[in-house]
């Protein structure tokens, strides 16, 4: 057996298990060395069943004393059963739709069961436990791995093909460490980090192997986040003339915070100090990231060049054009809007002026990057939500430029440092973390099931003061999730049921773009009193007369999500509510939600959230631009990543560009690890 092996070629792998296994991304042996366990089940102690301890999952060893009877309880149920026994005494053994076990079991042979024993009374059951033979048993008396699964394909199927691959392969993997920092960190070999990552001799070799494997991969991307920063500074980018940002501060019809003062200042600097400016500004929703951004565009301008902006969505790019225009229009700056819907006279308008250099800051969508839009002296690349476009579309837009831009780029989803260093490593990181005076905190509440009447009349007398309502819903039809609030049938419900007399619509990420754009701009001119939505409104429009954001499921939201929809109420004169309405009784869950309700500093949410979900969930799928970590956990593993990060920087020290021959392996590894965005080493 090679790692090339493809697992096709195993005995049990059949053409649909094939392509079930592709899913996950296995092909090959090497596939699934690589592939790490999730969760792992300790079955290294087998009991009687009288000694079983309760309500906990392990291995009990017993006899089949009669042969399993399916019986079908109603459409789409059957159940199997059959009673064990031992020395001890006897348990009943349940199965809920799983009737290949009729055949599975054979009366008179001994297996070992895995599962939660419970006790009622003097009887003892099992319900769907795993198991095996005794005679033939091979993940029983060990640490079993559970993989992250995908439909037809087991967690035994995948142990079955891991254990053979492991003790036939293990000593095939590449240590790509070098020796030096393998040694000085007093890490473990591959070949150990291997076998015992997917099938631990003990709990303490597990995480030695662990151990091994994150710093390994947080090594790995911090050479890499390394070779992007260092490409940065010793590109040479355009300077921009040094202006006072003081000559800025007196345009606007605001004075600006120390934070947003900050911001300008390092932005100002940046642009005039010779290398191109990649600088992301972080700060909650209202903080006055867009007039950080004007005064960039307005630096530009006194350059002669030209800025473009893009946005996330053509509601956003209206809202900065607006914005921008109207605190741009003394500085003399001429702003241009452009955006996939526009009809096709006025966009050929648009990139004629933009080619003969008559627009100063173009503001728009995806449109910015199409083909045939030409810049006459592109300076300066804006981007909004950046976590939205990710690494390519940045550099797509930058590619429009003579000479490497000046890039700024503005987000409101708040991450935590850790994380931020790492995502935008090629970026350096303003926080703006003072609010505007004058802002009033949005009160929240946690409220159940019980208290949805009180809710909707508290809907009611917001819409009768003259305010907008939005109501989010995690679902988009019944079905996905079917006790979940689904916004199609919901809307229905309130418009016909519950708010006859108020203007119920919907909006959510299935209907067409220009559907979406029209119920968004009805709902911003104040058509609408009650806005039912999924979480397309999370990054949107300002509406500043909605003062009340009602959230359904609350508990299906991750804080930082919930944070970014709070944050779409509050922008008016009036006071603000937030009331998140959760049926979910778990302990768990009631202080995460609790924990919410008592603060709105974005940054702590986002700590908290890191800390309870991991990193997924900033980001959805995968849109940031960081390579995919197999073993390390960004929340747990911050001492680590600090490590990590040292041991690459005094290696980048003595060796660059890593072509020490000792070295060609780990530079191969970062190649490989930033596949998707390969050209930042070119």
């Amino acid at each position: 057996m090679e790692l090339g092996t493809l697992l096709q070629t195993f005995p049990s792998i059949g053409p649909a298990r094939a392509k079930a296994l592709k899913k996950l991304g296995l092909e090959t042996v090497g596939d699934l060395l690589l592939y790490y366990p999730r969760a792992y089940e300790d079955r290294t102690k087998i009991y009687s069943i009288a000694a079983a301890p309760q309500e906990e999952a392990v291995c009990v060893s017993a006899l089949v004393a009669e042969a399993p009877r399916t019986s079908r309880i109603r459409k789409g149920l059957t159940v199997t059963k059959c009673r064990v026994v031992d020395g001890s005494g006897s348990a009943q053994v349940t199965f809920f739709n799983q009737d290949y076990v009729r055949y599975a079991l054979t009366a008179g042979e001994s297996y070992i069961f895995y599962g939660r024993m419970e006790v009622m009374g003097r009887h003892r059951q099992l319900t769907n436990p795993v198991f095996e033979r005794e005679d033939r048993a091979r993940f029983t008396g060990r640490i079993m791995p559970v993989y992250p699964l995908t439909a037809g394909v087991s967690n035994n199927l995948l142990a079955g093909l891991a254990l053979p691959s492991v003790e036939s392969c293990a000593h095939l993997v590449s240590d790509q460490l070098p020796s030096e920092v393998r040694l000085g960190r007093k890490l473990c070999t591959a070949e150990y980090a291997c076998c015992n990552v997917h099938f631990p001799a003990d709990q303490e070799a597990l995480a030695v192997a662990r151990r091994r494997l994150v710093f390994e991969e947080l090594f790995t991307l911090s050479c890499g986040m390394a070779f992007l920063r260092s490409r940065r500074t010793e590109a040479r980018g355009r300077v921009f003339p040094d202006r006072p940002v003081e000559d800025f501060l007196a345009l606007l019809p605001f004075s600006p915070t120390g934070a947003q003062r900050r911001a300008m200042e390092e932005v100002r600097a940046d642009m005039a100090s010779g290398r191109p400016m990649n600088r992301l500004v972080q700060g909650d929703v209202g903080s006055g990231k867009t007039a950080v951004a004007a005064c960039a565009a307005w630096l530009a301008k006194a350059a002669g060049a030209q800025s473009a902006m893009m946005a996330p969505t053509e509601i956003l790019a209206h809202q900065h054009y607006e914005t921008l225009s109207a605190l741009l229009a003394p500085t003399g700056i001429r702003v241009g809007l452009l955006t996939g819907s526009m009809k096709a006279a006025e966009k050929r308008k648009v990139q004629a002026a933009l080619a003969a250099g008559e627009i100063d800051l173009a503001v728009g969508t995806h449109a910015l990057l199409s083909q045939g839009v030409e810049y006459a002296d592109l300076g300066l690349v804006i981007t909004d939500e950046q976590h939205r476009f990710g690494v390519g579309q940045r550099s797509a837009l930058s590619s429009k430029a003579k000479t490497p831009p000046h890039v700024l780029v503005m987000s409101a989803t708040p991450i935590p440092r850790t994380l931020a260093l790492l995502i935008y490593g090629d970026l350096e990181v303003t926080i703006i973390d003072e609010l505007p005076p004058g802002r009033t905190p949005v009160e929240t509440y946690l409220v159940g099931e019980d208290k949805r009447e009180r809710m909707y009349n508290f809907v009611r007398k917001n819409v009768s003061q003259g305010r907008q309502v939005y109501i989010i819903c995690p679902a988009v039809e019944e079905g996905e999730g079917s006790e979940l609030k689904a916004v199609t049938a919901y809307a229905k419900e309130l418009a016909e049921k519950v708010f006859p007399d108020l203007r119920v619509a919907f909006v959510h990420g299935k209907l067409k773009a220009r559907e979406k754009e029209a119920v968004m701009a009805a709902f911003s001119g104040g058509d609408i009193d009650v806005l039912v939505s999924t979480t397309v409104v999370e990054v949107g429009v300002d509406v500043p007369n909605a003062a009340l954001m009602v959230i359904e499921n609350a508990d299906r939201f991750g804080l930082s999500q919930l944070h970014q929809l709070r944050g779409r109420v509050g922008r008016g004169k009036w006071q603000s509510y937030c009331v998140l309405v959760s049926g979910n009784r778990s302990p768990e869950t009631r202080e995460r939600l609790k924990y919410f309700t008592q603060t709105t500093d974005g940054f702590k949410i986002a700590e908290k959230d890191l800390e309870l979900r991991g990193p997924g969930d900033f980001f959805g799928q995968r849109q940031h631009g960081l390579p995919t970590l197999r073993a390390a956990d960004l929340a747990g593993d911050t001492r680590v990543l600090k490590e990590a990060q040292q041991a690459a920087r005094d290696l980048l020290e003595q060796d660059p560009t890593l072509s020490q021959p000792e070295h060609r392996p780990l530079m191969e590894r970062v190649r490989q690890l930033f596949a998707e965005d390969g050209d930042i080493f070119n």
